[in-house]
């Protein structure tokens, strides 16, 4: 472009207008951005994150150009007091090029800061999550109300209970053991039956008190006056007891009371907290408009204090650059192309840039001298890097590999021979994070699921980059599970040892000794205790091999019907928790299964009552239930369990482990128990989520190699028959 008149008034001319046009335009969009805040100020809703992000740039924009103006007139003032013509021109170079360097990226940054801000708070000051706040507020009080109501509601079914047995069993000898029953069946603590008599007396009638309560002081006159007007109960908490007291249906003055022991502050202290952060969190809401602004006014702020900082920077480095530095340049270029004989012209005025030329020539003096030294020193470098069995990497700064020996690529398992010049985010995304979180010490997992490999990585940064070295630790960690395995095993047998002769003793003394008072058709009692003393019997062979080898017990392969194993199980659980569905298909002729009865009576138990807590820590679930499907097949029987629970936890390639673990009081061995059992009968385990909600865990059995395992002892084949006489039922729940 050519300028035919004036060319040096011209910019003279020129510029004026833009300053005087760029102020106006400030001015302009500053009254703008003013009316565009202040209307609706009264709202505390907060702008979207278009319009606020534009109003910054707007505003960025002309006062960012206004101050590059600034820089240049003091530019024009300082070279008019230079003798050295065009030093000008290098002054507003320098100025616009500090500028561009500054301003365009902490445009960017300003711009992504304000809507990572606008879109991060966004949500939290939405509809949805103060309905998510303030839900959970209801939440917690309306869980507070359940619990008193499930204990209200158990009074009073036992009190309707009571009532139609009450003329028939009262008199009877029996009438003590129904109420007790009716008491701790329903898992109260405590339970009274009484007459009120006129004037406030009161006569007993039956009691189950283990915690020698008074319930005359419990129960008041006026309580009971309310119930005999037609309040259904009433439900006192007081400390740990939540206290029930009923009216037996059919009478004026009989009464139950009845206590239950249940941690109740909890969930009323937990409904007080939920209400404070929801005041807390209305008060937020309240000052939202105003957070944001300050927040982007103070972008704004920073913004232009950083473009003038550069501006002055330029100001400054064109003062000592002035003069003339492209031999310097030309020499350094020779330099960067690696003709290490450049030098640059010694000046007798040992100013800065004569100092600077002698350093300068000084160090091309030493490069030239120690390049070979570094030659050699690198060769014998990467020998013994390539004789280490720890992985070696040397990266730049940029993130890209210089250096990699053999082994780091063996352990990396690269598909490259040859990785050196690539980004370390290609070849290990798991190293290259590390380096941006500035580690220093890390253990990096690579790998999916059985061929996963543990790292033990060590950082050290120094400024020509950082050097990674690390070792695979897999077969240490794997170590230490086994040994923490083989401890807790000890334990277990050490602490569940002793309890096993009492529990044993009392289950068959219970046989003696009420077996013949129990009708005979009632087989509950038998089939309870049989199956009580039946697994005392497993659990201490268990315990006996625990302490003589801390292992899970060798597996004794009989033929074992799979089908008489399920229904077992599915009773002990259906017995203990008649709120949960339990069911059982499988065709009418399923083949047996060579395996340890026992075992995969403890591997089913164990994944039956991992379903039963998860369905129990699902109370939203339209249907409490757990099915159990046995499917043979060719070559193969496949066994599944699904549940109406809470599903698999975010972590769940790992649940199988030792002591991994999603329950507070869990000790994570029951999965690695069953995972152990499975494979040692030639299966696999896996586990999905359910349709609908919830899990569905899939056993699945080789049985061509489990039939060449048949074999074993007395003690086996005692046990499988001992397992196999006792009756079982399994009946859907609804």
């Amino acid at each position: 472009m050519t300028v035919s008149a004036s060319p040096r008034s011209s910019p003279f001319r020129i510029v004026p207008a833009i300053e005087v046009l760029v102020l106006s335009a400030a001015i302009a969009i500053a009254f703008a951005t003013y009316f565009v805040i202040t209307n609706g100020a009264a709202s505390h809703a907060l702008l979207s994150p278009p319009v606020i992000a534009l109003l910054l740039v707007a505003n960025l924009l002309p006062a960012g150009a206004l101050l590059v103006l600034l820089g240049r007139r003091i530019a024009m003032r300082r070279a008019a007091r230079m003798p050295i013509g065009g030093r000008a021109r290098l002054h507003v170079q320098l100025v616009a090029l500090f500028s561009v360097i500054a301003a365009v990226p902490t445009l960017f940054v300003v711009v992504f800061a304000s809507l990572l801000f606008q879109y991060g708070v966004q949500f939290w000051y939405s509809d949805q999550a103060r309905s998510m706040i303030e839900n959970a507020t209801g939440v917690a009080r309306t869980s507070y109300d359940q619990m008193l109501r499930r204990w209200q509601d158990q009074a009073v079914f036992a009190a309707a209970d009571i009532s139609d047995n009450l003329q028939v069993k009262l008199r009877s000898p029996e009438f003590p053991k129904y109420f007790f029953q009716q008491i701790y069946l329903r898992s109260l603590s405590d339970g009274f039956l009484f007459i009120a008599e006129p004037k406030g007396a009161s006569r007993e009638i039956v009691q189950v008190n283990p915690d020698n309560l008074d319930y005359r002081k419990e129960v008041s006159q006026a309580e009971l006056d309310r119930l005999r007007a037609g309040t259904a109960s009433i439900t006192t908490v007081k400390g740990d007891r939540i206290e029930t007291v009923t009216l037996v249906p059919g009478t004026t003055n009989v009464f139950l009371l009845t206590v239950a022991i249940s941690d109740v502050r909890v969930m009323e202290v937990q409904s007080k907290r939920s209400i404070a952060v929801l005041s807390s969190y209305r008060d937020l809401i309240a000052k939202s408009r105003s957070l944001q602004l300050k927040f982007n006014a103070a972008l704004l702020a920073m913004s232009l204090f950083i473009i003038a900082i550069a501006v002055w920077i330029a100001l400054e480095v064109a003062d000592r650059l002035v003069r003339p530095v492209g031999e310097l340049v030309a020499a350094a270029h020779k330099v960067a192309t690696g003709d290490l004989t450049a030098r640059v012209p010694e000046t007798k005025v040992q100013d800065e840039l004569g100092t600077l030329g002698t350093a300068f020539n000084q160090m091309t003096e030493r490069l030239q001298a120690q390049t070979g030294a570094l030659e050699s020193r690198r060769a014998l470098i990467e020998a013994v890097m390539s004789g280490v069995t720890a992985g070696v990497i040397s990266v730049s700064p940029e993130g890209v590999i210089r250096l990699i020996n053999r082994s780091a690529i063996l352990l990396l398992e690269s598909a490259d021979d040859t990785p050196v010049g690539k980004p370390l985010s290609v070849v290990s995304p798991e190293l290259a994070a590390l380096i941006e979180r500035d580690d220093r010490d890390a253990i990096v997992e690579l790998g999916q699921g059985n061929e996963m490999r543990t790292l033990a990585v060590k950082i050290t940064r120094a400024a020509e980059g950082p050097i990674l070295t690390f070792d695979d630790i897999t077969g240490q960690l794997l170590d230490q599970r086994r040994a923490a395995w083989s401890d807790v095993a000890r334990r277990i047998a050490h602490e569940i040892k002793n309890p096993l002769t009492p529990i044993q003793l009392a289950a068959e003394r219970l046989q003696r000794r009420y077996g013949k008072q129990i009708d005979p058709e009632d087989t509950t009692f038998a089939r309870l205790t049989d199956t009580i003393v039946r697994q005392v019997g497993d659990l201490r062979r268990m315990v006996d091999e625990f302490s003589s080898f801390a292992r899970m017990p060798k597996p004794v392969f009989r033929e074992e019907s799979l089908v008489e194993i399920a229904r077992q199980t599915l009773f002990l659980h259906e017995v203990a928790h008649p709120g949960i569905t339990f069911s059982l298909e499988c065709p009418e002729t399923t083949p047996p299964l060579v395996c340890d009865r026992r075992q995969i009576g403890q591997a089913l138990t164990n994944i039956v009552k991992n379903a039963v807590e998860a369905v129990e820590a699902n109370p939203g679930a339209h249907e409490a239930a757990i099915a159990m499907a046995i499917e043979p097949g060719d070559g193969r029987t496949v066994l599944t369990v699904s549940d109406t629970g809470i599903g698999l936890p975010a972590a769940r390639d790992r649940i199988v482990e030792p002591y991994v673990t999603t329950r507070a009081r869990g000790t994570g061995l029951g999965l690695a128990i069953v995972k152990k059992i499975v494979e040692e009968h030639c299966g696999t385990i896996s586990f999905a989520d359910r349709p609908g909600g919830g899990t569905i865990v899939t056993l699945c059995f080789d049985t061509e190699q489990l039939a060449k395992l048949e074999g074993g002892d007395d003690l086996a084949s005692s046990s499988s028959n001992s397992a196999s006489s006792a009756p079982v039922l399994v009946q859907n729940r609804t």
